[in-house]
């Protein structure tokens, strides 16, 4: 599949969580308010912020699709990532008044009574976002990419929470009339943590961090390959749906040109059908003891 399509393919699965998030967004806040659940109306901005992020990403995602200029050697792969940092940081405010509600409610004992239209909303809407997360999900394995494999947890968890909001429903309707309103924190401690999360491996890949397992098959994988006596380094960098790969490896300095280019686009060749959409530039060096022989 081209980049192109696959980011095209992303793309979709932004637009099903908008149209799923805007959905959720306005029953629970409709519901939340006129069925009394200060869990279900927290659920409900939890889910605006992820309308929000959502968009970011599929704005991300368009900036994505434009070519290399000047500015941008390796494209704008990217930008997907910056979309999610900026829609981290929305959600980390939202969670942070949700807690700040939640607490103050939960001191004053100003305690809600939720309806059963309540707990219906909040069972319907975990369901819907399970069937989200594993569609997403699915997508972003097919697709590879990374933006849109974290909006698919960031849909499980956001499945989570109608649960948890559901179970705190409940609880007051069994008398216990302090679970709607602690149900209320957890979600923003939830929030919290999901921004946290976004956040810290967003910014590990904005500054080039990788995944050391996967070096480590690439570098594995390279050494396998004919001519290539030793692979002296190999580094990596994410860049959503496609990632960027710089190796060096030594060939035996009696070969020709032609031969040592020919080991190169077998390297090339090779990390693309192991590892998939993957570009990798590949630095030839002789092999320093076949040098020693020759002295």
């Amino acid at each position: 599949m081209h980049i192109k399509d696959k980011l095209e393919q992303a793309k979709k699965g932004a637009r099903v969580s908008i149209m799923m998030y805007v959905l959720l967004t306005v029953l629970k806040l409709a519901y939340g308010f006129l069925a009394e659940s200060r869990a279900l109306t927290a659920d409900g901005l939890n889910n605006a912020t992820d309308v929000i992020s959502s968009i970011a990403l599929l704005i991300g995602l368009s900036i994505s699709m434009r070519p290399a200029d000047s500015n941008h050697n390796y494209g704008h792969y990217r930008s997907e990532f910056v979309s999610s940092l900026i829609a981290s940081f929305i959600m980390f405010a939202v969670s942070v008044q949700v807690l700040i509600q939640g607490v103050t409610h939960f001191i004053n004992k100003d305690y809600s009574q939720p309806t059963i239209e309540a707990a219906v909303v909040a069972l319907v809407s975990a369901l819907l976002m399970l069937g989200v997360y594993f569609y997403n999900r699915n997508l972003a394995r097919r697709v590879g990419s990374s933006a849109l494999k974290a909006a698919a947890y960031d849909n499980l968890s956001d499945a989570l929470v109608s649960f948890g909001t559901l179970a705190g429903i409940a609880g007051v309707m069994f008398g216990f009339r302090t679970l709607d309103t602690i149900a209320a924190i957890v979600v923003g401690l939830i929030i919290m943590k999901t921004s946290i999360d976004i956040f810290k491996d967003t910014a590990i890949t904005l500054t080039d961090g990788f995944d050391v397992e996967t070096l480590y098959k690439m570098k594995r994988h390279v050494a396998t390959i004919p001519g290539v006596i030793n692979v002296v380094d190999l580094k990596g960098r994410n860049h959503g749906v496609i990632t960027f790969a710089d190796v060096t490896v030594t060939v035996n300095p009696l070969l020709t040109v032609k031969e040592s280019h020919d080991i190169a686009e077998t390297i090339e060749e090779q990390m693309k059908a192991e590892f998939g959409s993957i570009e990798t530039i590949v630095h030839i060096e002789p092999e320093e003891k076949y040098i020693d022989v020759q002295r």
